[in-house]
């Protein structure tokens, strides 16, 4: 552990000094995580510093790292865990800014949320259950192991598969899966849509205040735009002030990039916004990865820039 915090900490202080690059896309998954980006864009703030960004919809969060290297996009919001992870395969990413953050509001918005004909009273519940994720390994599947564990119940017994956020509605009304692993505003709506129930809030119980995602970028490209990314993060240290002030802006781009009708959407706040991201923050995470053998060098590199 004190190994990779001290590399994290030692590559805070790594920028490099090349020409800003303008043309940007940034990749994230349809949840209100990536929202400082979203009402970015929206208002103008990326414009007003001299960056042309684009959004990019991206199905699976587990998919963001690859999407980074092979140049699709040149920024994107992996959650926490799957950014350690894809460092501790070996891929050069860095992580650039925070994003979102956990608090008692975001935790109450995730939930396991049930098909109809599935009972849920416990934890030892959803043993043998077939449970659909928004990426493996990602946010919200390890946070759901983590309270399987404290709740004494062997993660192996429950079947995980992955399910995209916008097909979450469709295959819990198929009967694809048992449950979903998923949050608000799309809770709110498959409740609404007499699809289910809410078998577990296991955040709330977990009660964490940890980073859930942030931006990344591949070394390489960091390393040639760091005036770029000087004025990334000084638009959203301004944005994000909007998304945790301004329910109707921050409301308004989320609709607009996940899909979700803006009323359903105004329900529910999003996210809590925190630009700034330190190293220290995620010895939670690497704890967690760690006791659930997601992790397995000795000393893992997630770089900060």
């Amino acid at each position: 552990m004190k190994n990779i915090l001290a590399s994290i900490a030692f590559s805070l202080a790594l920028a490099g000094s090349a020409a800003a690059q303008t043309k940007i896309q940034i990749g994230c998954t349809a949840t209100s995580d990536c929202a400082s980006a979203m009402v970015a864009v929206d208002e103008g703030i990326f414009k007003k510093h001299g960056l042309d960004v684009e959004m990019t919809p991206i199905g699976i969060n587990s998919n963001i790292p690859a999407a980074i290297l092979s140049n699709s996009i040149q920024i994107g919001g992996p959650t926490s865990t799957v950014f350690l992870q894809a460092v501790d395969g070996g891929l050069d990413l860095v992580a650039i800014a925070g994003a979102s953050i956990m608090n008692p509001v975001s935790n109450g918005n995730i939930t396991a949320f049930v098909r109809n004909g599935i009972t849920i009273k416990e934890p030892k519940d959803f043993v043998g259950k077939k449970v659909g994720a928004p990426g493996l390994n990602a946010f919200l599947h390890v946070l759901f192991v983590k309270w399987l564990v404290e709740k004494g119940v062997d993660p192996k017994s429950v079947n995980f598969v992955e399910v995209t956020f916008p097909t979450m509605s469709d295959i819990i009304k198929s009967g694809g899966v048992d449950a979903v692993l998923t949050a608000e505003p799309l809770v709110t709506r498959m409740l609404n849509a007499g699809l289910g129930s809410v078998g577990a809030r296991y955040a709330v119980e977990l009660a964490r205040t940890d980073p859930i995602i942030f931006y990344a970028a591949s070394r390489e490209w960091v390393d040639k735009n760091a005036a770029t990314i000087k004025e990334f993060r000084e638009a959203l240290d301004e944005s994000a002030q909007i998304v945790n002030s301004d329910r109707e802006k921050a409301s308004a781009s989320i609709s607009k990039f996940t899909r979700q009708p803006l009323e359903l959407v105004k329900a529910t706040p999003p996210n809590q916004s925190e630009p700034v991201l330190k190293p220290e923050q995620l010895a939670w995470w690497i704890d967690v990865m760690s006791s659930q053998k997601m992790l397995h060098r000795s000393s893992t590199p997630p770089n900060w820039s």
